[in-house]
């Protein structure tokens, strides 16, 4: 691994990082199970350490989610069609080298009411997500 991996990593504001009480599996499991319980639809799992090992190039374990509830995501889009550049919502569940397990949500709430112009009222229901996902990692 390279030296960056123990060192903190830079991230955007509209980054939230969560550490799971669980090993990868597991937390991969929860959060699978959590976003199903709430009527959000898993759109893609993406293995990237898999696909860096194919790659013959080592990545600690690291698997990215696409999801979302058309129900709170298409009213997102119809207001603003670029909006759709920031949907589905996305995850990812990565291992440090101590074995801690963190998901990191890139939160779109504020990028959609500062930078498209979409109204509060349509991106209320996913200010909801990081709730949900702490709940899943408790």
């Amino acid at each position: 691994m390279t030296e960056r991996t123990n060192t903190p990593a830079e991230f955007p504001s509209t980054v939230v990082t969560l550490q799971s009480n669980y090993d990868f599996d597991a937390t991969v499991s929860r959060l699978k199970a959590a976003l199903a319980a709430h009527g959000v639809t898993l759109f893609a799992e993406i293995d990237q350490s898999a696909a860096a090992a194919d790659a013959g190039m080592p990545l600690r374990p690291t698997r990215l989610f696409l999801f979302g509830n058309p129900k709170a995501g298409t009213p997102v889009m119809e207001a603003n069609p670029h909006a759709a550049l920031e949907l589905p919502l996305r995850a990812v569940v990565w291992e440090d080298s101590e074995k801690t397990v963190w998901v990191d949500y890139q939160d779109v709430t504020t990028t959609l009411e500062r930078d498209y112009k979409v109204d509060e009222k349509l991106i209320a229901p996913l200010r909801k997500m990081p709730a949900l996902l702490r709940d899943a990692l408790a």
